[in-house]
């Protein structure tokens, strides 16, 4: 009665903010059904009817990221890429694509044979220049466009010039950014808090980590920085030069080489110091909402998660046993904030992952205006009841897909952030993604 008298809601409500990079491994069941139907249609040779499902596969209705007009057997396309646009058009004989990367007003002979050389790692489409446009092309006879093709075909396109586009523009100054209008822009409140948060952790994760001995604590150190990196690309969500820098520091120390860790952890160091320093200007620049229509990471088998999972649950236990408990907590974010940053990893798993971001950073939610926050960081409170029903939610929502999902709340400890943390991971992996 007073919820209905104050206008009080149940359910919070929260800002429409997505959270991590696209993943297209959040197929529904009829829309994977649509891929089957795309491919019988090609072996029967029905060619138009093949194309119109393969696109409705492709689209995802809630981001609304693939359009697809039809007249007869001629028909056109747009799909959206982060800051890119792939168009096509096609007929009964043949299909077109491209998209734009720049504008070079003046030729440029190192932006040339930055794209001469590059055009060597491409498959399916190329470089091209129209004009004083830079642009990427595909091609291909309707008779040949079965599903798996134009998927890689498409994705290598849209994703090599989402990349590309930002990297030009950043390494070329006469280069000028060309076609992205479409790009939406973000609440300069959200952009405040987005910058804020991202100076904040950066400065207190390097202030603790001067703390630690370095050779000792070398183990500890790099995964401190690393779920850094990992935190900042899920929850803050920076596009640009600023996340090409950020997608450098996991680089640095994964790179298979002789350096010791703790040359690689004052490598990663300085890359955060040089991001500490980016101005609030250049920062608001790389904050933009997109549409995507493919994932730039691959899936991966439940086992390969469940594995890193268990690897940082099992790292965590020194550090949990010598009461370094705030590193107990991020090795513990480690296992799976990996997995979120390498792979397209199912929605219900991705889903379950922001439940543990909420827990974990709640005043981060808090001042970006969601309501519905999960931990009490000045009174270290959970809100219990709050946390199993969206768990269970989740799982509902997917059963139809995953119909083996069970995530046994029982097993979770509120005592601390610590536990918490562990135990949900270890719950993450146990789960089942069989589909029957």
């Amino acid at each position: 009665m007073f919820d209905n008298l104050f206008g009080r809601s149940k359910t919070p409500a929260n800002p429409p903010i997505p959270f991590g990079r696209y993943s297209d491994n959040n197929k529904s069941v009829e829309k994977t059904a649509r891929w089957t139907d795309a491919d019988n249609l090609y072996k029967e040779k029905k060619y138009q009817e093949s194309i119109d499902a393969f696109f409705d596969y492709l689209r995802d209705d809630t981001a609304d990221n693939v359009i697809l007009q039809r007249n007869g057997t001629a028909f056109k396309f747009e799909l959206y890429q982060g800051s890119k646009v792939v168009r096509g058009t096609g007929d009964h004989d043949h299909l077109y694509a491209e998209v734009s990367l720049t504008k070079m007003p003046q030729p440029s002979v190192p932006v040339m044979r930055r794209l001469l050389e590059q055009n060597f790692s491409l498959y399916y489409s190329r470089y091209a220049l129209d004009g004083d446009r830079l642009c990427m092309k595909f091609d291909s006879d309707i008779e040949a466009a079965n599903p798996n093709k134009l998927y890689y075909a498409l994705k290598e396109l849209a994703t090599k010039a989402d990349k590309q586009d930002d990297q030009l523009v950043q390494d070329f100054s006469s280069l000028q950014p060309l076609d992205n209008d479409h790009v939406q822009e973000i609440a300069e409140s959200e952009k405040e808090t987005k910058f804020a948060f991202t100076q904040k952790w950066i400065k207190e994760s390097l202030e603790y980590i001067q703390t630690l001995d370095a050779d000792k604590f070398s183990g500890g150190i790099s995964y401190l920085l690393l779920t850094l990196a990992f935190r900042i690309d899920f929850l803050i969500c920076p596009e640009g030069g600023f996340r090409t820098e950020l997608e450098r520091i996991p680089v640095l120390y994964f790179t298979k080489d002789e350096k010791p860790a703790q040359e690689k952890n004052t490598a990663m160091t300085e890359s955060f110091k040089k991001l500490l320093a980016v101005t609030k200007e250049s920062f608001f620049k790389n904050l933009f909402r997109s549409k995507s229509s493919f994932a730039i990471v691959v899936p991966q088998t439940h086992k390969t998660i469940a594995d890193s999972i268990n690897a940082a649950n099992v790292n965590m236990v020194w550090y949990r046993d010598n009461h370094y408990d705030y590193i107990g907590q991020q090795i513990c974010e480690y296992g799976i904030s990996y997995c979120q940053y390498s792979y397209s990893l199912p929605k219900p798993l991705t889903e379950l992952f922001l439940i543990l971001m909420k827990v974990n950073y709640e005043e981060y939610f808090t001042a970006l205006g969601f309501a519905d926050t999960y931990y009490n960081s000045f009174r270290k409170r959970f809100d219990e009841k709050a946390i199993i029903e969206k768990i269970n939610s989740v799982q509902e929502q997917w059963r139809k897909k995953y119909p083996m999902l069970a995530f046994n709340t029982h097993y979770l400890k509120f005592d601390s952030l610590l536990n918490f943390n562990n135990t949900f991971t270890k719950e993450l992996e146990l789960l089942n993604f069989d589909n029957k």
